[in-house]
């Protein structure tokens, strides 16, 4: 079991991800949402998939590709701190956005490299020792420690499973 970081181990921007975490463990929520983000995205339309509820939004594709993004980029975060590399540089998720075409993909292909993603994240975050938990770097010229970053990658999920029920669906 991964134990809830401090408020010192994430960055302050963080802090409404980390708390939308429930007190359950963090392993199993990143596992079951695995399976409720998948279903959510894998039987819906690429017409559907191309909604954006504002002018200037991104469409779901696009949040779907986005949370893939990030979860990548907390995923290799938490990796090189538990091997102790101590500053990474920024993550603009615009710029990675604006830079692909998630919209010309399907829906599904899109759901199935969710889905990989994610039980590579469960592999490697189950595979950190306590110490390396708690090992900490720079990413975006802000601290955070391993079991921050996996508390954020469950977090940033849920922040934008929220987003879409209540503003796509």
């Amino acid at each position: 079991m991964i134990h809830r970081p401090q408020p010192n181990e994430y960055p302050a921007f963080a802090e409404n991800y980390v708390a939308s975490v429930p007190g359950t463990d963090v392993l199993e929520l990143l596992a079951e949402t695995k399976d409720v983000t998948y279903n959510l995205f894998s039987p819906m339309s690429d017409e559907k998939a191309m909604y954006a509820y504002a002018e200037g939004k991104w469409t779901l594709k696009q949040v779907l590709g986005h949370m893939i993004d990030t979860e990548r980029t907390f995923a290799y975060r938490a990796l090189c701190f538990s091997r102790n590399n101590i500053e990474l540089p920024g993550f603009d998720q615009d710029v990675y956005v604006d830079n692909t075409d998630f919209n010309s993909r399907t829906i599904q292909s899109l759901a199935d490299e969710y889905k990989v993603t994610r039980e590579s994240t469960l592999y490697l975050y189950q595979s950190f020792s306590d110490e390396q938990l708690l090992r900490s770097g720079k990413a975006s010229g802000n601290y955070v420690t391993v079991r921050g970053l996996v508390y954020m990658t469950a977090g940033h999920e849920q922040y934008h499973l929220k987003l879409i029920k209540e503003r796509y669906l």
